[in-house]
C-alpha cells in the first residue's frame, strides 16, 4: 500500500529535504520516525527538494507500507517521533503507482522580507532596511510571466533535461511589516525562487531596469541575474495533485 504524508518543517536546522551522508536533513528525520512507528525500514520519497534552511508549511512525501494505517492513532504516534520543527497533518492512502514528485500539478512558494529589526523575525524572515519600489516590483512580475524558459534563474551544473516552467502566479503584497512574494508554477529549478527575489531587489532598488530584466531572461545566463537571497526566508506553501482535494487548512497561517 501506498500513503502520502502530508506535513510542514521549520528548515532552520536542517541542511535541507534530502538526505545527506555526514549532515541532518528533513528526509532522514522523517525515515527515522516512520520507521520507528511501522517497525520497518520505510524510506520516503519527496514532492521536491528544498535547500537547506528553507521551509515549507505544506510538504508531501509518500512510502510503502504492508501495514493498514488508522489516520488519527498514527498520526498521534508519528508526530511523539518528530522533533517539534517537523508537524505532520494528514496521511493519505493512494494508488500503489501514485508520485509524490512526479504527479505534483502545481508548486507555491513565499519569501518574507521584513525592512524593520524585528528579533522574532530573524530565522524565518529576511532583514532588508532599504527602499524597494513594489510597483516596479510587480511590473517584473507580469513580465516573468510571459516567458517559461528560466535558465538565467537556475543554478548552474544542474542535471535538468528543460529549464522550461510555466508560472501560473507572481506577485508582492505588503502584509503588515513585511513585503511578501508569492510564486506558482508547475515546477521550479534549483534556487529559481531565490534568484528571481534577488533580482528583483535589485529592480525595486531601480537599479535593473524593466527592459534590462527581459534581456536577463532572454540571456539565459545565470551570471546576468541578480543574487541568491538567503534561505530562511523562503517558504514552500502549496503543493497540489489532481488526485487530493481535502488539503490541510492549517498550511497557509502565518
Amino acid at each position: 500500500m501506498r500513503y502520502f504524508l502530508e506535513f510542514a518543517y521549520k528548515g532552520t536546522r536542517y541542511h535541507g529535504w534530502q538526505y545527506q551522508p555526514n549532515a541532518c536533513s528533513v528526509q532522514e528525520t522523517i525515515n527515522h520516525a516512520l520507521s520507528t512507528s511501522l517497525r520497518e525500514n520505510i524510506d520516503v520519497l519527496g514532492a521536491g527538494r528544498t535547500d537547506a534552511g528553507v521551509h515549507a508549511k505544506q510538504m508531501f512525501a509518500h512510502f510503502d507500507t504492508e501495514k493498514e494505517i488508522v489516520e488519527p492513532v498514527f498520526i498521534k504516534k508519528l508526530n511523539s517521533f518528530l522533533p517539534k520543527d517537523i508537524a505532520v497533518f494528514k496521511i493519505h492512502k493512494v494508488a500503489v503507482d501514485a508520485h509524490a514528485r512526479f504527479d505534483a500539478n502545481a508548486r507555491t512558494y513565499e519569501y518574507y522580507i521584513h525592512q524593520q529589526k524585528n528579533a522574532f523575525e530573524c530565522d524565518d524572515s529576511w532583514f532588508f532596511p532599504y527602499p524597494l519600489h513594489l510597483e516596479l516590483m510587480n511590473s517584473a512580475c507580469a513580465i516573468l510571466m510571459k516567458y517559461t524558459d528560466f535558465e538565467c534563474f537556475s543554478k548552474t551544473n544542474t542535471d535538468v533535461n528543460t529549464f522550461n516552467c510555466t508560472i501560473t502566479k507572481a506577485f508582492w503584497i505588503k502584509k503588515e511589516e513585511q513585503l511578501v512574494f508569492t510564486i506558482s508554477a508547475d515546477r521550479f529549478l534549483r534556487n529559481m525562487v531565490r534568484a528571481i527575489v534577488g533580482t528583483m531587489i535589485n529592480i525595486g532598488q531601480e537599479k535593473v531596469s524593466l527592459q534590462q530584466f527581459r534581456a536577463i531572461i532572454e540571456s539565459k545566463n545565470r551570471s546576468k541575474a541578480g543574487f541568491s537571497v538567503p534561505a530562511h526566508g523562503l517558504y514552500l506553501t502549496q503543493v497540489t495533485y489532481p488526485y487530493i482535494t481535502n488539503l490541510n487548512t492549517q498550511k497557509n497561517e502565518s
